[in-house]
């Protein structure tokens, strides 16, 4: 599925396993999790060694295709410009870290609807494979074997692309249905429209889950938040995207000293409405100081260190022009808590999360005004 809002946390958390066509390939840690508890399961039913063997190749099988799908989505997206920074692979599917999600519905249409295109062409491909190798028929699909493993790797990919298909987010069938949504109403209303679709989708699968699949319980809950979070998302972008930013930028930048302590920079923080600095050397910034680097610092280093040894030597800079949703988007992707405003080598503000979302809570309710 692809994504641009869910946190790159996951990357951290997981295994490189290299980079193909420029885009990085990781397995989360779980996936291993997943794996062993496949083989102790098997075990504990003192299932033959061969048979565990053939799930352990069916899972890696699985997954592959579960990469090509998000290839699918991944090379789509290059054709319209758009940049993968990563493909996850994760215990309940992929996900592919796509720049932006294009609001052109004939795009988002294609990005998403390739992932499961994909899925249908695999079982397709391993059906003709299947029909030209052997004309014997698997009678038990449960048992993965040398006999059921073209048959179960075609069940699988179809049930990936169907079930991947489920009008709702964050499933590649809830972008399908905002976009040609949005062809009548516009990419705001249909994500609304998709989004509400969604979660009564999951709320059905919750309900089915507590009689009959405990399982569906966690899927249901898995809808329901990426609906909401998809609707949240395109919220913000809609709200801020005619916004500069200047727009939201602080004029006054809070600025402390390479040679104060850490206990007078604690001491700042107390008295300071401001959460973070810039650190300066004679005037021009060398990094910042976020309150939780300066609760670290005063865990760990002696309270006289000077602010110059614990700060964040790396800045980020955006421009006073900048579109506002796409500054917001540098500074989650970046990690950081503060933006410099800048141009022409001259300093004119700052630009953080808070104020950011300040600026929001005003539009929206401007916003709501002007609707009632």
């Amino acid at each position: 599925m692809p994504s641009t809002n869910t946190n790159l946390i996951r990357v951290k958390y997981s295994l490189r396993l290299g980079s193909i066509m420029g885009i990085n390939l990781f397995v989360h840690w779980t996936f291993f999790i997943l794996i062993g508890w496949v083989i102790f399961s098997h075990l504990s039913l003192q299932t033959n060694p061969i048979q565990i063997v053939w799930t352990v190749i069916f899972l890696l099988a699985v997954f592959a295709c579960i990469t090509l799908h998000e290839f699918g989505h991944a090379l789509t997206a290059k054709y319209f410009n758009i940049k993968t920074h990563s493909i996850v692979l994760l215990p309940i599917g992929g996900l592919a870290q796509l720049e932006s999600i294009p609001e052109k519905p004939k795009e988002e249409l294609l990005i998403a609807i390739a992932g499961p295109m994909v899925n249908f062409i695999l079982a397709g491909l391993l059906f003709l494979v299947l029909t030209v190798t052997s004309s014997a028929t698997v009678s038990d699909l449960d048992i993965i074997s040398s006999a059921s493993f073209l048959p179960s790797l075609i069940q699988v990919n179809f049930l990936l692309a169907l079930f991947n298909l489920i009008p709702s987010f964050p499933m590649d069938g809830g972008r399908v249905f905002r976009a040609l949504l949005s062809f009548r109403i516009g990419h705001l209303k249909a994500t609304r429209v998709a989004a509400s679709t969604g979660q009564l989708i999951a709320i059905g699968f919750i309900l089915y889950g507590i009689v009959y699949n405990p399982f569906l319980i966690f899927i249901g809950v898995l809808i329901f938040a990426g609906a909401k979070s998809e609707a949240n998302f395109s919220e913000i972008k809609s709200l801020l995207k005619n916004f500069k930013v200047h727009d939201a930028m602080i004029q006054t930048i809070p600025f402390v000293e390479n040679d104060i302590t850490i206990k007078e920079a604690a001491n700042k923080l107390l008295s300071d409405e401001n959460k973070t600095f810039i650190v300066t050397d004679h005037g021009m910034p060398t990094g910042s100081l976020s309150r939780e680097e300066i609760y670290e610092a005063l865990r760990e280093q002696n309270e006289n260190t000077p602010v110059e040894n614990v700060k964040n030597k790396e800045l980020l800079y955006v421009s006073p022009e900048m579109p506002l949703d796409e500054a917001l988007g540098k500074i989650m992707k970046e990690k950081k808590e503060i933006a410099l405003v800048g141009a022409d080598g001259a300093l004119q503000g700052y630009l953080d999360k808070e104020n950011i979302d300040e600026f929001l809570q005003i539009q929206k309710a401007l916003t709501n005004k002007n609707n009632n």
